[in-house]
């Protein structure tokens, strides 16, 4: 039985950026890591939850891995979490995102080596339009607020012809960087987790695979658009405090993340709306 913590994110958020980042890490090192102590990981619900209580169900006990998972349902604190040494290890970001969040909160989480375990394909998603061309004009479009996933969404739209983005654009593009926007398509910066409840707002919004997942949208069967799997940086990992990428406990997680039993499960399981990427 799947046995999590969920939190409320929201209050511990608000607690844990007000007790500053940079200042409040954890006094543990990986040589000192008790290998026989549980593992506690924080991770977004949907797929990675998932994903980590099937490890819990069926792997860990026989790999000697005593395995915690605590939910969150946003992005910002199970970074803060694993900075603060509130939980050992995170699962629910890609490399832009964390490299960009240690940019901003001087924060030294890194990704643990061989242990990068899916791709979740953003989407355009509607509620009222049936194909791309429908999209009318000066359509509204909602897109996540935080840096990677809004510069991924407009990657998104300009790779579909959308609107094209200045030249050098990168991974913190934004709306300003719209060079050109043949359908005047208009904006709305909303928190990831809020995309698929504005689609009655809203013309069209582009979500993360998670937060459609969990609102039973298929990036696959659903989406006016998706994201291509290859050759994609967005990739989602294992991450951990810096020092503490050796824990043989984490080491233990990451292969047991990366198993052909993992693989089988996200196949079966999710159809094509989350697809391994090892």
């Amino acid at each position: 039985m799947r046995n999590t913590a969920k939190i409320t994110t929201a209050v511990l958020a608000a607690g844990a950026l007000t007790l500053g980042l940079s200042a409040c890490g954890s006094d543990k090192d990986s040589g000192s890591a008790d290998a026989n102590a549980t593992l506690t990981v924080a991770a977004t619900p949907t797929p990675q939850g998932e994903i980590l209580a099937y490890v819990k169900d069926h792997l860990a006990a026989k790999a000697g891995l005593k395995l915690e998972v605590k939910e969150f349902t946003d992005y910002v604190t199970p970074n803060t979490a694993v900075q603060q040494g509130e939980v050992d290890a995170n699962y629910f970001q890609h490399q832009p995102y964390l490299d960009d969040f240690n940019k901003k909160n001087g924060t030294d989480i890194v990704a643990v080596p061989h242990a990068t375990v899916h791709l979740e394909p953003l989407g355009l998603y509607a509620k009222n339009v049936k194909k791309l061309a429908d999209l009318k004009q000066g359509a509204t479009i909602a897109l996540p607020n935080d840096t990677t996933n809004e510069a991924r969404a407009l990657k998104l739209l300009e790779a579909n012809g959308l609107l094209r983005l200045k030249s050098g654009a990168g991974y913190d593009a934004t709306p300003k960087d719209v060079a050109s926007n043949p359908k005047s398509l208009k904006f709305k910066e909303l928190e990831a987790a809020q995309l698929p409840r504005s689609l009655g707002d809203v013309d069209a919004a582009v979500i993360n695979g998670n937060y459609a997942l969990e609102a039973k949208l298929s990036p696959a069967k659903d989406a006016l658009v998706a994201e291509s799997a290859e050759g994609n940086p967005y990739a989602n990992f294992l991450a951990v405090k810096k020092g503490d990428e050796d824990d043989p406990r984490v080491t233990k997680l990451a292969g047991l993340l990366t198993s052909p039993e993992v693989k089988k499960f996200i196949a079966d399981k999710y159809d094509g709306a989350v697809v391994a990427a090892f």
